[in-house]
């Protein structure tokens, strides 16, 4: 994809602000687990940063989904994985929905304060019972006069315990499970709800948790678009949040390929440097060009959405290959650097632990191969072969 001087000027705004505002902290961060996301993301949402790709009418910048993707490369320089991840939610995650179906009301008192950094926001959906199986949704909205009553839980959820609002999905009705849900925007100080902390083996400064609702009363003017509709919404989010992780992973994984490059070229054992050993070098360059070819991939995806055309095959590819390279080149970089790659305050470290989440978050790694076979008439039993361009 052709990026422009605009995309360029947005990189450099994000790149600076990332290594003035965001990394000289990251370690405080990181041991206090939880990092300061009001603050953080008002700064952002001066900058206009929150709201990239959205209306101007509510406080966007009204660029396409190819400059938030951009954005999403450059905060891939952070030095740990819970902060850009924090800010992923709140921008591409638990807001494309409202942005596209939800009602005047919906980006008044939602979207807008959001884009603004005015509040922090957080996607409610999966549960103790199941993550990447959303049609098995447990959670439930029954209708009172001009209520909606929620009781449920819902479980791992990023910026969960500081949030201002959740973007919840919800049964609504009964019924086939892809057509009786509906996506509700829900105020977290609203009454009945409560917050419990979970501790995790990475990402430890993003604020994770798992919410309890209990006959929470929102009024029905909170449904996201249309009543019914929540599974396909989140299925249409799901595209955008896939293709944002593959985006954000990118530069990440050429920074631990570069420190690892660094690090080996200055130990040395047996009377040479790591990094002369063929099986060394000959890996970070194989590394490297795993990195480009996922690059590739997900600008690839990018051009597609943008000129709107259906990108689940790409999204799911990008999201499995970002997953499993993120988890191949933080290993393997990890052995090169020996017992300091071991070691809890090491980047290599850092990035082996919060790494292992993005083949697991957004869809696993299976369910990424289940909608690939799908798409290309493999799974068994089925005669839906793809039709070949």
């Amino acid at each position: 994809m052709l990026l422009t001087a605009e995309h360029e000027a947005l990189r450099r705004t994000v790149a600076k602000f990332v290594a003035t505002e965001i990394n000289p902290h990251v370690d405080d961060w990181e041991a206090a687990e939880e990092f300061p996301s009001h603050a953080l993301f008002k700064q952002l949402g001066d900058l206009g940063l929150l709201g990239v790709k959205y209306d101007p009418a509510h406080g966007g910048l009204g660029l396409d989904f190819s400059y938030s993707m951009v954005m999403a490369e450059e905060l891939g320089l952070i030095d740990c994985g819970g902060v850009p991840m924090a800010i992923g939610v709140h921008t591409d995650m638990a807001t494309p929905a409202m942005n596209r179906f939800g009602s005047d009301h919906i980006k008044r008192n939602f979207l807008a304060p959001a884009i603004a950094g005015d509040v922090v926001s957080c996607l409610g959906v999966s549960e103790p019972g199941g993550g990447s199986d959303v049609a098995a949704v447990k959670t439930t909205a029954r209708r009172d006069g001009g209520d909606w009553v929620i009781s449920g839980t819902k479980m791992w959820i990023t910026n969960g315990m500081k949030a201002d609002w959740c973007c919840l999905l919800a049964n609504t009705a009964d019924g086939h499970p892809h057509r009786n849900k509906s996506l509700i925007a829900v105020p977290m100080d609203a009454a009945g709800i409560t917050r419990q902390k979970i501790r995790k083996i990475g990402m430890d400064s993003s604020d994770t948790a798992q919410l309890f609702f209990d006959e929470v009363r929102v009024p029905v003017a909170n449904t996201v678009g249309e009543e019914g509709m929540g599974f396909t919404y989140q299925m249409l989010q799901f595209q955008e949040e896939r293709l944002w992780g593959a985006a954000s992973s990118l530069k990440s994984l050429d920074r631990l390929i570069d420190l690892t490059i660094a690090y080996t070229r200055e130990r040395s054992t047996f009377g040479q440097p790591i990094i002369d050993n063929q099986v060394v070098h000959f890996r970070l360059a194989e590394l490297r060009t795993e990195v480009e070819a996922l690059r590739a991939l997900v600008w690839s995806a990018v051009e597609h959405y943008v000129s709107g055309r259906d990108v689940t095959r790409l999204a799911s590819m990008a999201k499995l290959k970002c997953g499993r390279l993120t988890r191949e080149v933080a290993d393997s970089c990890l052995q090169y650097w020996g017992g300091m790659g071991y070691t809890a305050d090491n980047r290599i470290s850092r990035a082996f632990r919060d790494g292992r989440l993005v083949s697991i978050g957004g869809g696993a790694d299976e369910i990424m191969l289940g909608i690939i076979c799908k798409l290309e008439g493999t799974l068994p039993g089925k005669n839906n072969r793809r039709k070949i361009d």
